[in-house]
């Protein structure tokens, strides 16, 4: 009976199972997804969804696969440095991540390593012109700036009070220059611009200083 339940069914891909829980969990939050909603989603029983993804980890998985493919159609400009590249995708992922905040937690914990997420590294490793451990550091290094920086700022929950609203419970004759920078202080995407050439720079400089001392 599980067989006959779990064969595919007509006008259903995984694509649109995929893009069916990504949707979801725009809405809805990744708590609340589970096979049996997903499937009511889409009309059909639970079951028929495991032609399409073995299981509810490997939905999971998907998800994140999703987001970090998006990155593979950045194709590089002629001439183009490696390092600007790269902070390119690093800008496109923030802007995935922020557009489906629900998928941040798996994106977080866990590795994209589907052929589409993967290329994404192998098109890095061949721009960066590195060795390519030093270079699979420095991305994973940009990557991780990302997912933490996107995480605190899609952390804020609805009517949560922002840098400026703090100001109002701050003893600014006790921190005078916290209330400062709290008023003053760039938002997210200057904050998150800033750092972002920060690393990429400091990341090279210092392979250039380890190259000349070797």
């Amino acid at each position: 009976m599980s067989d006959r339940r779990a064969r595919p069914r007509a006008g259903l891909t995984r694509e649109r199972v995929v893009d069916a829980a990504l949707a979801f969990v725009d809405e809805h939050g990744i708590a609340a997804l589970s096979m049996r909603k997903l499937g009511a989603e889409l009309g059909v029983e639970a079951m028929t969804l495991y032609h399409y993804v073995p299981n509810k980890e490997a939905l999971f998985d998907a998800l994140v696969d999703r987001l970090v493919s998006a990155l593979a159609g950045i194709e590089p400009e002629p001439g183009e440095p490696g390092q600007q590249w790269l902070g390119r995708v690093a800008r496109a992922y923030r802007e995935q991540l922020l557009a489906h905040p629900g998928v941040l937690p798996l994106a977080a914990t866990r590795p994209a390593v589907s052929p589409e997420s993967l290329q994404v590294i192998e098109t890095a490793l061949r721009l960066l012109e590195l060795p390519p451990a030093r270079g699979l550091d420095m991305v994973n290094a940009v990557m991780t700036f990302v997912l933490g920086h996107t995480l605190a700022e899609a952390g804020r929950t609805p009517g949560a009070k922002s840098d400026v609203d703090s100001l109002a419970h701050l003893d600014e004759d006790r921190f005078p220059l916290l209330a400062q920078a709290l008023r003053d202080g760039a938002r997210h995407a200057e904050r998150f611009e800033f750092a972002l050439r920060a690393l990429l720079a400091g990341l090279f400089a210092t392979h250039s200083r380890s190259e000349a001392s070797e």
